[in-house]
């Protein structure tokens, strides 16, 4: 099978579109072939080893030192289940699905074997393969922090970087949760965001954000460039900063401060992903409550291509790849 390959760290030329075994499939997993991935922001990071420098060292003993010890990148798909291990009951052949791929990665491939038990579910029957691949990383990050900070009817939410990966299903999953919500984003995306279901777009190039008509209960900062300083002033009281992108030791002990001289809160960490959340998520998509943005689309053997979009910083939602073709 076609593979793109990571045998080393650096730019998008190191992807390499290679001919691999195909997986075999355990007692325990479904082969899915794989009709739809994408090139994100994590996938960038770890192909180019840009990692916080505190971390630099315990990522690469994880990951491996001159080069990912998992050389097939990629951390989700939409494909097709063609086999499944003596084992699984949840699945069946034909079965339409789409997964993360957690830690193992290897969606940079026409097929995957993922265990049963992997976050995964059965593809929102009103999405394509292209929009289903692009949920199950940042949409269940988007979820996982809205409800750290615990946002619900009424209450007033930032979301800053809103035409982003997370950022766009952010808007929409608070909007479902019955808040009012203000995008931040460059000039190029506030009509983006707007169609996303936003109340307020704020242009951030227009200047430094510090003022608002009335202080937010939650601010989600999903690309870590928002100023935490500047964005708890922005927060009412017990309010709450969230921070998708929360490793950079500067920012971790000025959260640490904040948090334990104010009533108000930061909170950042590794977002864990669940099969539950991702069913909640398919359930918003069928309801008509959430879809993806993709920005640009390209094939398997244009990975390195999709991967130099990404690099730029200015990609608006989703980067795509298809691999193979349906039918």
């Amino acid at each position: 099978m076609k593979a793109v390959v990571c045998e080393k760290y650096g730019p998008p030329e190191v992807l390499k579109i290679r001919e691999v075994p195909k997986p075999i499939v355990k007692d325990n997993e479904v082969l899915v072939k794989v009709f739809a991935t994408t090139a994100n922001a994590a996938d960038a990071r770890i192909r180019g080893a840009v990692f916080p420098s505190i971390f630099n060292l315990p990522v690469k003993l994880a990951m491996g030192f001159k080069g990912p010890r998992k050389k097939i990148l990629g951390l989700e798909v939409a494909g097709v289940v063609e086999s499944i291990g003596k084992n699984v009951t949840k699945y069946h052949v034909g079965d339409q699905v789409f997964a993360s791929t957690g830690s193992g990665f290897r969606g940079y491939a026409e097929y995957v074997c993922l265990p049963e038990k992997s976050v995964m579910t059965i593809k929102p029957s009103n999405m394509t393969f292209e929009e289903a691949a692009a949920v199950p990383h940042c949409a269940l990050a988007a979820y996982y922090y809205l409800r750290k900070g615990k946002v619900g009817e009424g209450q007033k939410v930032m979301i800053y970087g809103a035409s982003g990966g997370i950022g766009t299903f952010a808007v929409q999953i608070a909007k479902a949760f019955g808040a009012e919500v203000t995008g931040v984003c460059s000039t190029a995306n506030v009509e983006l965001v707007k169609l996303l279901g936003a109340d307020k777009v704020i242009d951030y190039t227009k200047g430094k954000i510090t003022q608002v008509d009335e202080p937010f209960d939650v601010i989600f900062d999903t690309i870590g460039k928002a100023s935490i300083s500047d964005s708890v002033e922005l927060l009412k009281e017990k309010g709450m900063y969230l921070s998708a992108v929360h490793l950079e030791l500067s920012r971790i002990f000025e959260g640490i401060r904040i948090s334990v001289k104010s009533s108000k809160k930061v909170i950042g960490g590794v977002a864990s992903y669940t099969t539950e959340n991702l069913i909640f998520l398919k359930n918003l998509i069928e309801e008509g409550k959430m879809k993806t943005a993709i920005d640009k689309t390209f094939t398997l053997e244009q990975m390195a291509e999709a991967h130099a979009y990404v690099d730029t910083g200015h990609k608006k939602g989703h980067v795509v790849i298809t691999v193979n073709q349906e039918n």
